[in-house]
Parts: C-alpha cells; structure tokens; sequence
C-alpha cells in the first residue's frame, strides 16, 4: 500500500509559478509576440512613407543574424586565423574574442521604440534645455540626393547632447546610426542606445583583431546603406574650437568604394552650436594638466546635484532654458563625384595613398563643417568681452556685438540673433553669463570674474574654428 507524500509548501508554490509560466508561455507569450510585431510593422510603414530616407532592410533584420554574419565574414576570419598564430592560442579562444567584440558592437535597432519613443524624448529633452533653431538647410540639394545612397552626417562634437540634439531634428528624413563611446556601457543606458541603433567603439583600442572586426560593421551598414552619423574630432572638444579629423570611420567607410558602381556615399556636412554645453566645465578642466582627477562617485553627485537644483528652479517657476541650440545642414558631398574628381579609386589603392585620399576628403568635409558652425549670442558676447578685460559698459559692448555680428554675416556665417530682438538677446545672454557668476556688473560697466577667463574663451572659439 503506497504512502502519502509531503510536499514542502515552498516547493508546492514553486511548482505552481512553473506551471503557470509553462502556460503562459504557451498560449500567451506567441499572441504578444504577434501583437507586438504587427504594430512595430506599422510604425515601419507609416514611418516609410514619410522618410526622405527610408529605414533599410539591413538595420530591420534579426540582431543574431548580423552578428552571425559579422563573425563569419571572410575578412574577419583571416584577422582571426592570424590573430590566433600571433597570439599562439588556439582557433577556438580567437572565434569566441570575435563573438564577443561582434556583441559589443552590433545594434539592436527597434523602428517602434526610435519613433514613439525616442523621438519623443529626444525633441521634449532638446526643446526643455535649449531654443532649437535650425539656421541653416540648404534643402534644394539635399532634396536631391539619391534615396538609395548611404547618407553620412559629418558633424563637430560639442556636447553629448549632439547625438540627441542631431538624431530629433533630422528623425523627419531618416534614422540616424552613431559610433558611442564607452562611456555609454552602463545599464540601463546602453541597452536604450542599442535599441537607437548606435553600435559602441573602443575608440582608443590598438587590437588589431578588434578593429578588423568594427571596420567590417562599419563596411557592412554603409554597403547596406544605413543613414549614419559621424564624429571625425573623436572626442568633444575641450577648448571650443574644431580638432583635426581622426580618418578610423571613414577609412572603414571607403575601404572598399568602387567608384564605378554600388552604391554612393553621401556625406553632409553639419554645424552645432550652443549657448551653454552641459559639460563645459569638465570640458575646460581636462586642459589643466595639475587638475586633481575627480571619481566617479563626485560626477555622479554633481550630476545628481545640476538636476535637482534645476528641477527645484522649475517647481518654483524661476527656471530659464540655457539659450539657443543651432544646427546647420550644408551641401551634401558625393563620394563617387569626389572620387572621379580628384581621380581616386579607394578599393584599388594601397593602404598608404588610399590613407591619403582619405585624408584629402576629411580635410575637406571638415572645412565645410566649420563653415556651417552657427554663432550664438553667448559666443558673441564672450568674444567681445574677453577683448575687454578692464570691463566695458552696456553701449559699447551692444556695439561691438553689433559690429561683430555684421562681419561674421558677411563671411557667410549664419548668425542666430534676430535683427528685430537682438538687444533684448543680447541682455538675456549677459543675464545668463551673470547667473553662472561668469560676468559682473558694478556701476553698468560688465566685467570678467576671476577665473572665469578659460570658459569664457571656450565659448569665443566657437566663432573661430
């Protein structure tokens, strides 16, 4: 006769959420599954009709898929194999190094979660900080360039907010793809930018193995024809102005052009400009080579402490937008034309003068990104400030502001202050400068506070990249 058997009650709990689970995995899990991709299905189309640009077939397609693809391409195989002899390990411990690099760095890009989500963040965060402007869009060509082509932003780095700033004024053409640092490998973040369909570098890493793999990616999205964003500075700028042009992108970029056929590659020049960049006085730090290094618990409670005192002026309806926030979009540059131009083959180049030409066009694209730098009032006043150490009174520094803003425009400068308000602009600046205790005022002559010198010239160099 069998006996009764006793279970424990946790373990009879525990058998009931499994039981559960199993059902719910069964029946509930494919229905949402369904109902999930149907509406991300939706949005692609909609978001399709109205792209100048439309989102490829390549950034829709399974994440393990590309990473599959990225292990097992040729070229990335043969950097393994000789990888592995270099390193005397076997063929095995290479191939799972280059899995590893293939998931660090391939996207995982949700249309739904870009356009419903992201999209709105981007422009309630962008339009919360700063006054948007677009100076500049030289739109007739830009009108014609080829949908099919692979479309290139080339921009300067300002500010981290660059990437949001860049992605929600130009998410009405297309989609855009960046290369993000490392600094963004911290959860919940990186997942969120994955899902944005920016893919992380190592931008400081010799690994040869490592850059073989990125520049296959790199190769793989442009060939495919995703819409990209670029940084050839590598790094923010520290001291305003533009820095000379790393080729690592748009070397793996144009590794394998064939000017004769494929598909072109566009790039786009823009400008960025601000009023105030969020991290200006970190910025400015790194140039003091006596400066004590801060940790990593002191960025996070100034971080924490700039938002609350901000949120704390919000409640209390005392707080003000850090000024304007400018983009310029200039004329777009076709690779192929350039190319045919200047009598350059990169795929059928060796390293050496393929670097060269490469360099040639780098050069050029930038020079276009700094004509396309607007000019801002903080920038404006800085300037005209700094050139007057001992102060100066309100009259004469509108004047010199004035003066200044008529020979920027005749160069061809675009100017963000409004003819119609630019006193009153001029005011809100110095009001501005003034709250950060940059400028003082005694008597209605403006001076300089002590030590306020560096910041001030990392906001002038902007009017001279």
């Amino acid at each position: 006769m069998s006996e009764p058997v006793t279970l424990p009650l946790w373990l009879f709990l525990l058998i009931l959420v499994l039981a559960a689970w199993a059902t719910l995995a069964r029946l509930l899990v494919p229905g949402v599954r369904w109902w999930l991709r149907r509406r991300i299905n939706r949005v692609i189309d909609e978001v399709n009709t109205r792209l100048d640009i439309s989102i490829r077939p390549f950034q829709l397609t399974k994440r393990a898929v590309l990473i599959d693809r990225l292990v097992y391409d040729p070229k990335v195989i043969e950097a393994m194999q000789a990888w592995a002899a270099e390193q005397q390990i076997p063929r095995e411990v290479a191939q799972v190094q280059v899995l590893r690099y293939a998931r660090e760095i391939v996207p995982a890009f949700n249309a739904y979660l870009y356009f419903r989500a992201g999209y709105w963040l981007a422009g309630k965060l962008a339009r919360l900080l700063y006054r948007i402007r677009v100076g500049f869009s030289d739109n007739e060509r830009l009108s014609k360039i080829d949908p099919e082509a692979a479309v290139v932003f080339v921009m300067n780095h300002r500010s981290n907010m660059d990437y949001v700033l860049a992605a929600f004024l130009a998410a009405e053409q297309t989609t855009l793809s960046y290369a993000v640092g490392e600094w963004a490998r911290i959860w919940p973040l990186q997942q969120l930018i994955r899902a944005m369909g920016a893919y992380f570098v190592r931008r400081n890493s010799r690994n040869p193995l490592y850059r073989r793999v990125l520049e296959r990616y790199v190769h793989m999205a442009t060939r495919e024809g995703v819409c990209q964003a670029v940084f050839p500075e590598g790094g923010l700028s520290k001291d305003g102005r533009m820095r000379e042009p790393k080729l690592g992108i748009l070397d793996y970029m144009l590794r394998d052009f064939d000017p004769s056929k494929g598909r072109d590659i566009v790039f786009v020049p823009v400008g960025i400009n601000y009023d105030r960049v969020l991290e200006d006085r970190t910025l400015v730090r790194a140039l003091d080579p006596n400066a004590v290094r801060r940790s990593r618990w002191f960025v996070i409670r100034t971080t924490l402490g700039f938002i609350s005192r901000n949120l704390w002026l919000m409640m209390r309806s005392r707080w003000h937008r850090f000024g304007y926030a400018s983009v310029n979009f200039g004329a777009p540059v076709s690779v192929r034309a350039w190319c045919r131009q200047n009598q350059v083959d990169p795929a059928a180049l060796d390293p050496a003068p393929r670097i060269v030409a490469v360099e040639k066009l780098a050069r050029e694209l930038m020079a276009q990104v700094r004509r396309q730098v607007p000019a801002l009032p903080i920038p404006l006043v800085a300037e005209c400030l700094l050139s007057v150490p001992d102060g100066i009174n309100e009259f004469d520094l509108k004047d010199r502001v004035y003066r200044r803003i008529e020979a920027l425009r005749a160069q061809g400068v675009t100017v963000i202050v409004p003819t119609s308000t630019r006193s009153w602009t001029i005011d809100n600046a110095l009001n501005m400068l003034m709250l950060r205790r940059l400028v003082s005022e005694e008597g209605g002559i403006y001076r300089l506070a002590p030590d306020s010198h560096v910041l001030l010239a990392y906001y002038a160099n902007s009017l001279s990249s």
